[in-house]
């Protein structure tokens, strides 16, 4: 099953792309992670698209959505990105399935608007993040090309994500390479990724101790965030994650979430749905399909 590619306006009148597989039944959007982009839910969107109008959302500055000259890479702008990318869709009550920094946008998002959700996924994402696996994510993207560097080719750019997604296949890598890049007029293959994510955002400061303050009040948005969800809620964990501790996971759903519920995926780390693709499809279309 194909998605159709569509453009669809977002905050400060940023084009955005997505992808839609189907166009019939409740709505459910998938909110990729930083650096990936629309295409990671490939191998999961077609098991939900006959039942649900499920779409996938290319952020700001990720794959064929545009850049935003101003680097207005804030939450708050992209939690107004999805809420002009629905309207825009005429979508008003919906299922948000967010992994990484889609999750923590589809958190918050669910926080700001409880009676538009009809359920929440949240993907290895969470209030509060294990520092090894946020620098380890940073370090492994700026390797892989993003920024200013090049490739000969999209195999080239493959091999160097093999080394970042070691538990993923060939076939897989491969299509995360393909959608990953774009062709320069001289032939080479650049990422599609803003730069601007590395040289810092538009609201960033020098000042460690606002930086900390910041940081600090996004962990205690996104907690009471999650106890406004009045929707079924699945939490979903890869087993060997080092970004979403098994305490913390714990914590959501059995003390915040009113109505959350855990997936520990095995024989995967932070990249769950391409980790252990399989194992994601079955725990997800369990949960949005009400099979047991």
């Amino acid at each position: 099953m194909e998605p159709r590619s569509r453009r669809v306006p977002g905050a400060d009148g940023i084009d955005l792309h997505l992808l839609e597989w189907s166009e019939q039944g409740v709505p459910l959007l998938l909110l990729h992670g930083f650096g990936n982009e629309a295409h990671i839910w490939d191998d999961f969107a077609p098991a939900v698209a006959p039942y649900y109008r499920t779409l996938a959302l290319d952020h700001r500055g990720h794959g064929d959505s545009a850049w935003d000259p101003e680097r207005r890479y804030d939450h708050d702008t992209m939690i107004a990105d999805v809420e002009c990318a629905t309207a825009a869709l005429g979508i008003e009550r919906l299922v948000l399935v967010g992994h990484s920094l889609g999750g923590r946008i589809a958190t918050l998002f669910a926080g700001r608007h409880p009676d538009r959700m009809a359920g929440l996924v949240i993907v290895d994402s969470a209030p509060e993040l294990d520092v090894r696996g946020t620098v380890r994510i940073r370090v492994d993207l700026q390797k892989s090309g993003s920024g200013d560097l090049s490739f000969e080719s999209e195999a080239a750019y493959r091999d160097v994500l093999a080394h970042n997604y070691p538990a993923v296949s060939r076939e897989i890598l491969a299509r995360m390479a393909h959608h990953a890049l774009r062709r320069r007029a001289d032939g080479r293959y650049e990422p599609k990724l803003d730069p601007a994510w590395f040289k810092g955002r538009s609201d960033a400061t020098a000042d460690p101790q606002a930086m900390r303050q910041r940081e600090e009040r996004l962990t205690r948005d996104m907690w009471d965030a999650l106890a406004k969800v009045p929707c079924p809620t699945l939490v979903v964990r890869g087993a060997a994650s080092d970004v979403l501790s098994a305490d913390v996971a714990d914590r959501m759903v059995e003390d915040v979430l009113p109505h959350g519920q855990l997936s520990v995926i095995p024989r995967a780390g932070h990249s769950v749905m391409v980790d252990n693709p399989e194992a994601f499809r079955a725990a997800l279309s369990g949960f949005v399909l009400g099979e047991e």
